[in-house]
């Protein structure tokens, strides 16, 4: 295989005591976590010492074209020498790293070309609780060592997704911290205010530490992290049987799916595997990846299909498909500014398989013209569309006779020949790849087989002119096209789902609390009308009656009922309680929005709302606990302030229970 290095980054062994006391989540593999990460920082090293030498060639460049001077430019030659060799060293260095280690290896002993995982984005660990605690008691008014389960809750949650298991439960494990994540920014963050954490992140491809405030940052690195276990997961598969192929193609279109959304949505990416550039390469080699699985699995439905004229141009033509999409994977791969750290044994093997796979397409083509049965006149225009005709050719390029069909089976097989000879040199040059046994297995045995065909045709007798094979036209039956994963199947539950509905509770939000109001029934009732569920919202205020004498107004939020909390109370429970109250009347509290331009009285919210749950904890009364379920599907990536950009952050409208 030719994996991307899977280490635990630096500061891997700076665990606190609070964090490795957590209990082991499922999904988590702790056999990962392996500090200090001394491949990490190897490459982070090595890459550090290439761009020096990077910058010192770019000024000896600069002074070798800008000065005349004989003695000086022969200098600037030497070191500019002596700086190419050096860079060489460095990469040939890096490209042994990119090589080692165990991130993909296939669970078989098939024959099958190995597939290119990436390494998991390696991160520090984070504490969460002096920022959240100081938020939620300067802008919830509560009392923020009340919520340290919660936050010993999250701090094990991310602090297991650093080492996740390359299995379904890992990628649970992933997809619920990331909808932790977007409560979290839902309740948390505003454009104008951050959680003021400092998250690190090490790139996947460079090793090279980034960070940023943004909890944007952490959202985007946990899903490049999805993506990259489904390459894991996929890579790891045993391609030789149907299932390991349907399960592989679907984990590559999983991965291309993640990479897409994140180069939407991420647009200030602070490390280079992150860049818009990165994850476009990362998504065509994924889609190509997926694509090549499909023309496996299309190979293992059509074991007799060796004399069925049709069945091996179809084949032709998908063969031709996978080697046009890592054509243009390597086309992406040699250009600025990935070409600068994306891993060289990457670039080698996305050309092998390119070459080897437009051979391919030959070889198919040649078995369909030789051995297969000559077809019906009304079929030939369509077959004849598998070819691209050259300007050069003649007469019509799918013959029906046996000897001009053989001809050009030959020279189809000559094409097939020719590339491979040229994968297998190329697979020679890359010294990474040479250890490779298995790829250089596959590329033998293809190349046996095209010679072995090609000596049945090469008759003594035949002295005819050679004649010149046209390309395949790329098409394909199945296309392998990337699927966003499914974050809605993992069922989570908001963490601080104590603070209340989001729908109001949220820093997006400022609020008042007022009360506790005493209400008695009068004749026409309370005087309001109520709407909605958790919170429950009063509709409308009778002028003049109880509610309005009150002090009551439209737009209240009911979060108290004779000192039971009740934010996540349903409509029903609310009116149920309120018919059921006799002539003591009942005590009501409620929060009312603020416009964004007036600021909180912190007399009248902070030390209320503060003394509610004070006051609910000596009663021994307990939030009620919302039904374990994900959020509703919101923007999954939040982080796109040009969306965001000009929308309230105030919903007055009473939300279903995240």
């Amino acid at each position: 295989m030719v994996p991307e290095d899977r280490s635990d980054g630096p500061g891997a062994g700076e665990e606190s005591a609070r964090l490795q006391a957590g209990p082991i989540r499922k999904g988590c593999d702790l056999s990962a976590d392996s500090p200090p990460g001394r491949l990490q920082s190897r490459r982070a090293r090595i890459h550090q010492q290439i761009d020096r030498e990077l910058r010192m060639r770019t000024g000896a460049e600069n002074l070798y074209r800008a000065t005349s001077n004989a003695r000086v430019r022969e200098s600037v030659a030497l070191e500019l020498s002596d700086v190419n060799s050096s860079l060489q060293l460095l990469k040939e260095e890096l490209a042994g790293l990119d090589s080692s280690g165990d991130t993909g290896q296939p669970e078989s002993e098939g024959v099958t070309a190995p597939m290119i995982p990436l390494g998991l984005k390696e991160t520090k660990p984070l504490d969460w609780a002096p920022s959240l605690k100081e938020l939620i008691c300067r802008h919830f008014g509560e009392d923020g060592a009340s919520y340290e389960a919660e936050i010993r809750e999250l701090e094990e949650l991310r602090q297991a997704t650093r080492t996740p298991s390359r299995s379904k439960a890992g990628l649970e494990l992933l997809t619920a911290y990331y909808n932790q994540l977007c409560f979290l920014e839902a309740r948390f963050v505003t454009p104008a205010q951050s959680l003021g954490l400092l998250f690190h992140w090490y790139d996947s491809l460079t090793g090279l530490p980034a960070q940023q405030r943004a909890l944007a940052f952490e959202k985007g690195s946990v899903l490049f992290n999805i993506g990259a276990l489904h390459t894991q997961i996929g890579a790891r598969q045993n391609r030789s049987c149907p299932e390991g192929i349907s399960r592989a193609v679907e984990a590559f279109q999983r991965a291309a799916g993640a990479f897409s959304l994140l180069r939407e949505n991420f647009s200030h990416a602070p490390s280079p595997d992150m860049s818009p550039a990165s994850l476009s390469m990362l998504e065509k080699l994924m889609s190509a990846q997926a694509q090549e699985c499909v023309f496996e699995g299309l190979l293992l439905q059509a074991p007799g299909a060796a004399h069925d004229c049709l069945a091996q141009l179809h084949l032709a033509q998908e063969a031709a498909q996978v080697a046009a999409e890592y054509r243009l994977v390597h086309q992406t791969m040699v250009q600025p500014p990935v070409r600068d750290y994306v891993p060289f044994p990457w670039t080698t093997l996305v050309h092998v398989k390119a070459e080897h796979f437009h051979a391919l397409a030959h070889y198919h083509a040649a078995l369909g013209l030789c051995d297969g049965a000559p077809v019906a006149e009304s079929e030939l225009p369509i077959l004849e569309k598998v070819f691209l005709a050259s300007a050069e050719a003649r007469g019509p390029v799918l013959p029906q006779e046996r000897e001009e069909r053989s001809k050009l089976g030959k020279a189809h097989l000559r094409r097939a020949l020719l590339g491979q000879e040229a994968a297998l040199q190329l697979h020679a040059v890359c010294r990474a790849l040479r250890w490779e046994d298995l790829l250089q297995a596959v590329l033998a045995r293809a190349l046996r087989r095209s010679l072995a065909k090609y000596s049945e045709l090469d008759l003594e007798d035949d002295f005819h002119e050679a004649t010149e094979a046209p390309d395949v036209q790329p098409k394909t039956q199945q296309r392998a096209e990337g699927r966003t994963p499914s974050f809605s199947r993992v069922k989570v539950a908001d963490i601080f789902h104590r603070l209340g509905p989001l729908s109001v509770f949220s820093a997006k939000n400022h609020w008042r609390l007022v009360g506790p109001i005493h209400l008695s029934r009068g004749e026409g009732g309370f005087g309001f009308t109520l709407r909605g569920d958790s919170p429950v919202l009063i509709a409308a205020v009778v002028p003049g009656g109880r509610a309005a004498e009150a002090g009551l107004k439209e737009g209240d939020y009911i979060v108290s009922v004779n000192g039971q909390p009740c934010r996540w109370w349903k409509h029903a429970e609310v009116v149920a309680q309120l018919k059921g109250v006799g002539d003591e009347g009942v005590s009501l509290q409620v929060v009312t929005l603020l416009p964004a331009a007036e600021l909180p009285v912190s007399g009248d919210r902070r030390p209320a709302l503060g003394g509610l749950l004070r006051s609910q904890k000596e009663c021994g009364q307990e939030t009620p606990v919302p039904s374990r379920a994900s959020p509703r599907p919101r923007p999954l990536l939040g982080w796109n302030r040009k969306a965001n950009r000009g929308k309230t952050g105030r919903r007055l409208s009473p939300a279903p229970q995240p």
